[in-house]
């Protein structure tokens, strides 16, 4: 078989959201190191206008984790609000990471085709599985991802470009 939805997508979540806890573990030993309560960078943001750090891991959490749930169930909808401390931040990551795992190849290419529909309110938007995945949420899932790598620079967390990237996937 070719390249699938699978390493289309829960290939890259695992990936993300593997580098994801290793970037959140260094944040978290840089505020002990510095003596930065962690509640002060759950809520940093870089700009007036834009979302925090806990926004961003929640939402980086609902476009992979929440993204598969929603091509199995067939509706999308923006998550609520989460008031997770650092840890709980931490705990959501991982929770995605081991739900993404125990997905197989088979059961997730099995998806094609399927309808998905993303409701906001009273408006609603049409995608097939892999429209939805590949066009709306993968590309929130790195924007989230990168944004939340981005806050942790900015508060002085000693990150490179391989915290983001995590653990790539070599020809064995």
């Amino acid at each position: 078989m070719g390249f699938s939805l699978y390493d289309a997508t829960v290939a890259n979540y695992l990936q993300i959201l593997g580098a994801a806890s290793g970037f959140l573990d260094k944040g978290l030993a840089h505020c002990k190191e510095k003596g930065i309560d962690p509640a002060e960078m759950v809520e940093t943001r870089i700009a007036p206008d834009m979302h925090p750090l806990r926004f961003q891991v929640v939402s980086l959490v609902h476009h992979s984790r929440g993204a598969m749930q929603a091509v199995k169930n067939g509706v999308f909808a923006p998550s609520g609000a989460k008031d997770e401390d650092y840890a709980g931040l931490q705990a959501l990551v991982t929770s995605a990471r081991d739900e993404l795992a125990a997905l197989t190849p088979d059961v997730v290419n099995g998806l094609l085709g399927r309808d998905v529909m993303f409701k906001l309110g009273e408006r609603t938007l049409p995608f097939t599985a892999e429209g939805f995945l590949m066009s709306f949420s993968l590309p929130n899932f790195f924007f989230h991802a990168t944004t939340a790598y981005a806050i942790l620079r900015h508060k002085g967390v000693p990150l490179g470009k391989r915290d983001f990237m995590g653990r790539l996937n070599l020809k064995m």
